[in-house]
């Protein structure tokens, strides 16, 4: 049992959280709480370290499961509540803390290929990540000043996503180009745009591009570009952030491609 907070193990985990250059040199990122997890495990993602706490998996049926899943793996160790309390990002941990090797997923080519420009909100940036998942998109990548998509906010945000979806980060644009190449059409998703969302047509294999909510998608962005498209609005809003437009474009992709445009 590990037990106490100044443990190696709880420094490495701490500086992994907080280092974005520390998670790129050792390529893992942290897991909290019995959700994510138990997700990881059932993708057989690659765990290097779990820590739990036994009495608080023991209060629900799901964490009582995953307990026992831990209790028969050698990189898994019992700690006490004061200790992964020390390790977690999050204010009331939910007994579980791993790390988890950055998973590997090829993208479904042909489809829909998502690419993010400079998002800032990692909370925006893992729901929409997890809406994507959702929507069966065949690849998501964030170009070069995006927040880092292995964050502990992103990760939680995305509820498992990552070992599902086909994910590249830090990409230039010459090299989304070559990402691009694959689709027929490259839509961009700009707020006075004057083409609606739902007017594409989503069947075709097509890439959606979307910018931060504060500053749009830059000129270099705009430039790979065939069409704008925006979502009409009747409230006083002036735009959506990037979760909440993102999802709205990729369900409207998932609908066209299961029952046609109609």
């Amino acid at each position: 049992m590990i037990s106490s907070p100044t443990n190696p193990t709880i420094k490495r985990i701490r500086s992994l959280a907080a280092d974005r250059k520390e998670r790129r040199r050792e390529r893992l990122f942290i897991l909290e709480g019995v959700r994510l997890v138990a997700d990881a495990l059932g993708h057989d993602a690659e765990l290097v370290l779990a820590l739990y706490v036994p009495e608080q998996l023991a209060t629900t049926p799901h964490g009582q499961a995953l307990a026992a899943q831990l209790e028969e793996l050698r990189y898994a160790h019992v700690v006490t509540p004061p200790v992964l309390a020390a390790a977690a990002d999050t204010v009331h941990p939910q007994g579980v803390i791993a790390l988890a090797r950055w998973p590997v997923v090829s993208p479904g080519i042909p489809g829909l290929i998502v690419v993010v420009e400079a998002a800032q909100d990692p909370g925006n940036l893992g729901t929409l990540l997890r809406s994507a998942e959702a929507a069966g998109i065949a690849q998501l990548i964030c170009t070069s000043g995006t927040v880092d998509i292995y964050s502990p906010k992103v990760v939680r945000a995305a509820m498992g996503a990552h070992f599902r979806l086909a994910i590249e980060q830090d990409l230039g644009w010459e090299a989304v180009a070559e990402r691009l190449s694959v689709v027929d059409h490259v839509y961009a998703a700009e707020a006075d745009a004057t083409m609606p969302y739902y007017a594409a047509d989503w069947r075709q294999p097509s890439a959606i591009l979307l910018g931060s909510e504060a500053h749009g998608l830059s000129e270099e962005a705009l430039a790979y570009a065939t069409r704008t498209i925006g979502i009409p609005m009747r409230g006083g809003a002036e735009s959506l952030n990037l979760a909440v437009a993102g999802s709205v474009i990729v369900f409207e992709a998932l609908r066209q491609r299961m029952r046609g445009r109609t």
